[in-house]
């Protein structure tokens, strides 16, 4: 971890911009900074102030610095290319008062603890507040903790540490990044299709996605294929079995209509042999508690949220809840991780709830463990979990809004099922026989359900096979007195039509877990591309699916031309990898963003040249300007296609 160094003494008291190269590391601790005066902690957030407030105790004034208080400017690059990217970072409009008082306090404090979230986004915030704050080295101190809780605050204050610059660079590398491409192509695009189009490094590879998946449908072709269905009646009970061969022919979707018909009139009324009868014991075990992806895979598929709306409400249950008797309350660990790790603590206390709420048989001997990705993920973070376990969904439903409610109940359930014993169940696989022809039914029968009496997917209604991933439990089971060799009439056996389908839209839920496959944008950042796209109007969410819209091709279309090299996934993906290895210390910021901005500005200055202007050669309609007579072109704007009379300036008509 790379600290920040030392600042050079400035003659002048008006504040530079600093580039971290021209710090030093510092050895003193918040012991030997004077003791005189309200130390000084700064968090984000009201919220987050108000919790942590009540844990400190009178020798802390807590302050929120209300997010980002500095960023690159608006309207202009705002960095220099030719001397190491080196940012030009200017005041937030609207900081200045929130500023001015946090200095005040700053400059009398006898220490201040920058306490942002221990993220990139977290650690850039509190280096933006060292450097606007002018924060002597020796009494500005970096605390971080993954739960809001007075256990975890008094710890993170018992032992503060430095800035991790490494964190500050990565973080600082992709602002770069984003901001060179979006503010060098924009205006291409404004010049080219149409004003007020955007693009971005990252959100114009998941319209790609979209837009591939969408002419991958349009190009489908469907095929026919029959099925044939036995509908079985056995003591009460009724089950299917479906037709799987015909002599040594295995039955798929290869079947067509003659032959079905033919089968299902041979059979006729017949009897079906039960030729082979197989029981094998299954179990299901626990799935690990929550990253933030598959939080907000699982609220989408369960609770229909958005990303974004799952985030923002898991933000609330982070920075703290009002509690009855008890003040504000940090009810959930930090929402923003890839990591499937959980405390010792945590699990001893799971383990004692489930106990108490579910009986001794819900209890594993040992702690269930998981592994989650060895690369990038941070052994400091935790998975999403309760703060305390205890808290159980319906102590908690008069604290908590509706909204609230469900999204705590999903990660209490996700946490408490994550360390409950495997469900065990039966798998009964009947074959019945008539001729060669075979029909196999499948059921399940479930002797004990284990950590499914508290996070059963496959009880989320109206979900995918996709959205589900393959979890959950057969929907039939077999009658117990099935008798190999006995005979069993059906009670219908129906031949039905049915065609290929083309590969699905994406869902939330589903782009999410594409996304996170192809390594394209990082835990903090999914929520923002499926809103950005969004607002842009390069997609629309159509019965919870993503559409490409006409624009969104268009422009995609020009991109994947003019800069494949960069709007792809495998390009994306190695940026993305290249900040982690920032963060991690093992490369420079600096060469990362040089390799970016190379390979981007050479397509262009080609693309210049060679993209379609779309704006004075456009497609003519079939239609005539109902003031001058002319045929109307198709052009766009970023609310999408519109007609315009093709003698603009001189008739300006739109329809």
């Amino acid at each position: 971890m790379t600290q920040p160094p030392k600042r050079t003494p400035k003659k002048s008291t008006k504040k530079q911009d600093t580039d971290p190269a021209e710090l030093e590391p510092v050895e003193e601790s918040a012991e030997e900074a004077s003791s005189t005066g309200k130390k000084l902690v700064i968090v984000e957030s009201p919220a987050k102030a108000r919790t942590i407030n009540k844990y400190l105790g009178k020798d802390f004034v807590v302050r929120a610095s209300m997010g980002h208080i500095r960023d690159l400017p608006k309207g202009k690059l705002g960095i220099d290319t030719e001397h190491g990217f080196k940012p030009n970072y200017t005041l937030i409009r609207g900081k200045q008062q929130v500023i001015t008082e946090l200095k005040r306090l700053a400059k009398k404090a006898p220490a201040v603890y920058l306490a942002p979230d221990l993220d990139r986004e977290g650690e850039a915030i509190a280096w933006h507040l060292y450097e606007a704050l002018e924060i002597p080295e020796k009494k500005a101190f970096r605390v971080v903790f993954n739960e809001i809780t007075k256990k975890a605050i008094l710890e993170a204050f018992e032992h503060p540490g430095k800035l991790d610059m490494d964190k500050v660079d990565a973080q600082q590398a992709r602002r770069v990044l984003d901001r060179i491409m979006g503010y060098k192509l924009s205006p291409l695009l404004w010049k080219k299709i149409a004003k007020g189009l955007s693009a971005g490094r990252v959100q114009s590879v998941a319209v790609r996605l979209i837009v591939e998946r969408e002419l991958e449908i349009r190009a489908f072709v469907k095929e026919e294929y029959w099925r044939v269905t036995a509908h079985m009646a056995v003591d009460g009970q009724t089950f299917d079995a479906e037709l799987r061969r015909i002599g040594e022919e295995r039955i798929e979707k290869n079947l067509d209509e003659v032959r079905a018909r033919a089968l299902v009139a041979r059979i006729g009324k017949d009897p079906l042999e039960l030729v082979e009868i197989d029981n094998k014991p299954k179990t299901r075990r626990p799935t690990p508690p929550f990253s933030t992806s598959q939080l907000q895979q699982k609220a989408a598929t369960m609770l229909r949220f958005s990303a974004k709306k799952t985030m923002m409400i898991a933000q609330q249950l982070y920075e703290g809840v009002e509690l009855p008797g008890e003040g504000s309350v940090g009810l959930i660990t930090y929402m923003r991780t890839d990591s499937v790790r959980v405390s010792e603590d945590a699990i001893t206390q799971v383990r004692e709830v489930i106990a108490k709420k579910y009986g001794d048989a819900y209890v594993p001997e040992k702690p269930n463990q998981y592994l989650g990705k060895a690369k990038g993920a941070q052994e400091a973070h935790e998975a999403v979990r309760p703060t305390d376990a205890s808290r159980t969904p319906e102590a908690m439903r008069s604290a908590l809004t509706t909204d609230q409610l469900k999204l705590y109940t999903l990660i209490w359930n996700k946490f408490v099922g994550s360390q409950m014993k495997p469900s065990a169940s039966t798998i009964t696989t009947a074959v019945f026989q008539h001729g060669d022809a075979r029909f196999i039914a499948q059921g399940e029968v479930q002797l004990f359900d284990g950590h499914l009496r508290v996070f059963d997917i496959s009880a989320s209604v109206g979900s995918s096979a996709e959205e589900k991933d393959g979890e959950g439990k057969l929907e039939q089971s077999l009658p117990k007195s099935l008798a190999l060799h006995a005979k069993y009439k059906p009670e219908g056996i129906d031949p039905t039509q049915h065609f290929t389908q083309p590969p699905p839209r994406f869902s939330e839920a589903t782009l999410v877990k594409e996304l996170e496959k192809k390594g394209i944008g990082r835990p903090s950042t999914y929520a923002t591309i499926i809103s950005t796209i969004q607002d842009r109007g390069y997609v629309n969410l159509e019965q919870r699916r993503f559409a490409a819209t006409e624009l969104g091709e268009i422009v995609t279309q020009q991109l994947v031309l003019h800069f494949g090299d960069v709007i792809n996934t495998d390009f994306t993906s190695s940026m993305e990898a290249d900040l982690d290895r920032i963060e991690s210390g093992e490369k420079k910021w600096a060469g990362v963003v040089k390799v970016f901005h190379d390979v981007f500005i050479s397509d262009l200055d080609k693309a210049e040249k060679a993209m379609t202007n779309i704006k004075t050669n456009p497609t003519l309609s079939d239609k005539k300007c109902d003031k001058c007579g002319a045929p109307m072109a198709v052009l766009y704007n970023k609310r999408g296609k519109f007609l315009g009379c093709s003698k603009y300036p001189e008739c300006r008509n739109t329809t």
